[in-house]
């Protein structure tokens, strides 16, 4: 049977060039970046050299960047590790309402000891008013969290402008860039951000590596304790067979930039206006052209999304109803939720994300399956009888 997997906002598999660079260090080294003998200063170069690709990534200097577990704790660090750094000056955050729950819910473990967070509401695009932000930022304002563009949806936000607010205002400004990083330009100066997650698993890179990206001058209070590593903001030997990957990863990145992501983006539009010509009632979420250039986010009337995954993959045909973190949750999408899908339609949606190892093939296979399997689920309701 075919396979074909569609899923890569939820995690990509590993480009065969960081595979060979990651089996090779595994074979040949092996000491602990922070020794000082032989072992541990190759290892430390090592890390080094990854450290300098994942800030050109991003147009950050490399004693800027400091590695994590992941973009999960990078949220965390980020949020919480700020705001703790400045208690004295205030305890008021502002956030929106379509952030990923590692920004979620470290706002709401912040509301629960003594901090007051603003959750700001967005359009029916998934997309904040940067009036919005202007208008809720007080003299106690010390953090605004807002995502670059939406892991669900695909929404590109007004990062700029809302970053010009922020420093204007003297607020340190944080923009959870996980879903943007390698698909579509990310200069941290560019965007205004003083700070700024990455995770390695969305860019080909292994699992469980991540990078916070700190500017100069900004405080951040650690909150994982011991060795003090990374320059004291995150302990704990680092994982440096995933950073080695991450680092290749990244240099891969900027050196397919700008063919691979125009390819995909032909794919998506393709698929896109497919799913829209040939399925009834279907409706693109998310911004329509403000999108990042992999992601095809869909609602269907009268059928269930979680059982027209399931179907699909039956197909062959890897996808997701919505966020993999949330992907076991019978709750709807807070994202669909917070643009005010109509509920039925949130749970009959359907989340197409493309990467570098699909084709044309693989779209047209999409649509040859997916309109079938709609109708099929549509059968069986007496709503949709009338569009079949």
């Amino acid at each position: 049977m075919k396979r074909i997997y569609l899923d890569h906002s939820a995690t990509t598999p590993l480009h065969p060039e960081v595979i060979s660079l990651m089996s090779e260090f595994m074979q040949e080294t092996y000491g602990n970046p922070s020794s000082l003998h032989s072992y541990g200063r190759e290892a430390k170069k090592y890390v080094d050299e990854a450290r300098g690709k994942v800030a050109a990534l991003i147009g950050a200097k490399a004693d800027e960047i400091y590695f994590t577990g992941g973009g999960t704790e990078s949220d965390n660090i980020a949020v919480i590790g700020s705001a703790l750094a400045q208690a004295k000056k205030g305890k008021h955050l502002i956030t929106s309402s379509v952030e990923h729950h590692a920004v979620l819910d470290s706002c709401r473990y912040l509301s629960k000891n003594g901090y007051d967070v603003t959750f700001l509401p967005v359009d029916r695009y998934g997309m904040v008013d940067p009036d919005d932000v202007q208008k809720e930022i007080r003299k106690d304002t010390v953090l605004i969290s807002i995502m670059h563009a939406n892991n669900e949806n695909g929404t590109i936000e007004p990062i700029e402008e809302i970053s010009r607010i922020a420093r204007e205002a003297g607020v340190i400004f944080h923009t959870d860039c996980v879903q943007s990083v390698g698909k579509i330009p990310v200069n941290v100066d560019a965007l205004g951000a003083d700070l700024v997650t990455i995770s390695g698993h969305k860019i080909y890179a292994p699992k469980g590596i991540g990078a916070l990206y700190k500017r100069k001058g900004i405080q951040v209070s650690p909150i994982v304790h011991g060795g003090g590593q990374e320059k004291k903001l995150r302990s704990g030997t680092e994982n440096t067979l995933g950073i080695v990957g991450f680092g290749k990863a990244a240099e891969i990145a900027v050196r397919d930039f700008d063919m691979e992501n125009v390819r995909i983006k032909n794919l998506r539009d393709k698929l896109i206006q497919g799913v829209l010509d040939r399925i009834p009632e279907a409706r693109l979420n998310g911004h329509p052209e403000k999108r990042l250039p992999h992601n095809a986010h869909f609602s269907f009337s009268y059928v269930e999304g979680e059982s027209l995954l399931l179907s699909l993959d039956m197909k062959g045909i890897a996808v997701s109803s919505g966020s993999a973190c949330s992907s076991h949750s019978l709750q709807p999408s807070h994202v669909l939720a917070a643009t005010g899908l109509p509920h039925e339609l949130m749970h009959g949606s359907l989340r197409i994300t493309l990467g570098r190892e699909n084709t044309e093939e693989d779209i047209d296979y999409v649509l040859e399956v997916l309109p079938e399997v709609v109708k099929r689920f549509r059968a069986f309701s007496p709503l949709a009888r009338k569009l079949s």
